[in-house]
């Protein structure tokens, strides 16, 4: 059996696109085959460059102390009532994060492309007067553009466009069920603020990540994949 198995290896290795070898990824390579395969090749780049971790790392409460949108209302003048100490130890930490990597949605038209992506996350807020973690689920759809644009020379070349966080698609929501009437007035805000400040710091992490991912794109590949996708349509016509 070994010699037969080494036989099938071989012939598996030498099946192997040469193409393989010069592109960062492996989907990279397979881009030709299927309109998914640029859904997979966003996904598996933002997994190489742990956007997930980097999600994680933000610094949320800072960013809600900087705008000066943390602590309104009742609460906020107990909480800024507290010695510098006490205010250092409240938190709120980003947990349980999942970008939808399987679920990427790419949409053609012409020479223009856009990738759709889910992403959502819990929130523990820990506020140092009554050291009880709340934990606030939120989500939100990630939109990126780029499209194909002709030079002077009639070389086409990828421009990348808008990435933002659609403010339509974000959604928060308190999980924690026991709060007293106080917290809840308090959360309310804290929910309204969050809807503000999360979105410019997601795009912050992710928008550069698939800014780079796109950059690396075989722009051949590209445009086999939106013909591809106009014969589909025509045929189904």
């Amino acid at each position: 059996m070994c010699p037969i198995w080494r036989l099938l290896v071989l012939l598996g290795l030498l099946s192997v696109p040469s193409a393989l070898h010069k592109q960062p990824w492996h989907g990279l390579a397979e881009a030709h085959m299927d309109r998914p395969a640029l859904a997979r090749i966003i996904a598996q780049g933002l997994m190489k460059h742990n956007a997930e971790g980097r999600i994680q790392n933000l610094r949320l409460m800072d960013s809600l102390n900087a705008s000066g949108q943390m602590a309104p209302g009742m609460v906020g003048r107990l909480i800024n009532g507290m010695n510098l100490q006490k205010q250092q130890e409240s938190s709120a930490n980003i947990t349980n994060i999942q970008l939808d990597y399987s679920g990427i949605r790419i949409s053609f038209h012409k020479e223009w492309f856009s990738a759709n992506i889910l992403l959502e996350f819990d929130i523990d807020l820990r506020l140092s007067f009554n050291n009880k973690i709340i934990k606030t689920h939120a989500s939100m759809n990630l939109v990126v553009e780029f499209w194909l644009e002709k030079d002077e020379f009639g070389r086409r070349h990828l421009v990348i466009g808008h990435c933002s966080v659609e403010p339509s698609s974000i959604h928060t929501t308190v999980l924690t069920e026991d709060i007293s009437p106080k917290m809840k007035h308090f959360l309310r805000n804290f929910r309204e603020n969050l809807a503000k400040v999360i979105p410019h710091l997601v795009e912050s992490q992710v928008c550069p990540l698939i800014s780079e991912i796109l950059r690396q794109l075989d722009v051949k590949l590209l445009k086999s994949l939106m013909e591809q996708a106009a014969a589909h349509k025509f045929n189904q016509l």
